[in-house]
């Protein structure tokens, strides 16, 4: 839902830092390659040590890049199959690593089984929803459906409360409750979004095959 909305926001707030980057000679993979690396970076080391505050200025130092890259790549004129890619590729390790180092603070000194486990699936059902959107396009179906948490959801609710868990650090009460609220919210809504593509997948491959019963006869298998 927010990509809808931020996304162009963001685009045009960003336009003119990308086409400074473009007269500085930085080409639109280098931003992708050092974003995620500054993104892995501020996740793996002060997550996992609960440094929530710190690691979430960090991250959000580096996480517009997925916005300035693209947009360099539209004012260049040199936007390809391999950019898209690598950004979508490197995407997902940004979030693995977010969501990793949550689960490392749960599993070690935030001594939380339950917690590190829903930080885990909050990892893995983002996986997912990216996947089943990638390959229902990969099989000519649109998946046009908007998910109630898709991935600019899951960063915003999930850093946002990061950030302000971590001032509880600094001797503000009560704030550390939020990220285990956020982790929750994350995670049910990642499990509806997946039920919501699934569906929709679903639903376009059996107007596609022309039978409303289709269950998909060709069903390839995924390294």
């Amino acid at each position: 839902m927010l990509n809808k909305y931020a996304r162009a926001f963001f685009t045009r707030v960003l336009t003119p830092f990308a086409a400074f980057l473009l007269r500085r000679g930085v080409s639109p993979d280098a931003v992708t390659l050092i974003g995620t690396a500054g993104v892995v970076v501020g996740a793996l080391v002060f997550f996992p040590r609960g440094e929530f505050f710190w690691g979430t200025i960090v991250i959000t130092m580096f996480v517009f890049s997925d916005l300035v890259d693209g947009n360099m790549a539209r004012q260049a004129g040199t936007s390809s199959r391999w950019g898209a890619f690598l950004d979508s590729t490197l995407d997902r390790v940004a979030d693995g690593a977010i969501f990793g180092g949550f689960a490392l603070w749960y599993a070690g000194k935030g001594n939380d089984n339950v917690l590190c486990a829903v930080a885990i699936f909050c990892l893995a059902s983002g996986q997912v929803v990216s996947y089943t959107k990638a390959r229902g396009e990969s099989i000519g179906l649109p998946v046009a459906v908007n998910g109630f948490v898709e991935r600019a959801e899951r960063l915003v609710i999930s850093l946002v409360a990061a950030g302000l868990a971590g001032l509880h650090g600094f001797g503000v009460p009560g704030v550390d409750v939020l990220l285990p609220i956020a982790l929750w919210i994350v995670a049910v809504g990642s499990l509806v979004t997946l039920g919501q593509r699934v569906v929709t997948v679903r639903r376009e491959a059996a107007e596609a095959d022309g039978s409303p019963t289709a269950h998909g006869t060709s069903q390839g298998s995924e390294a």
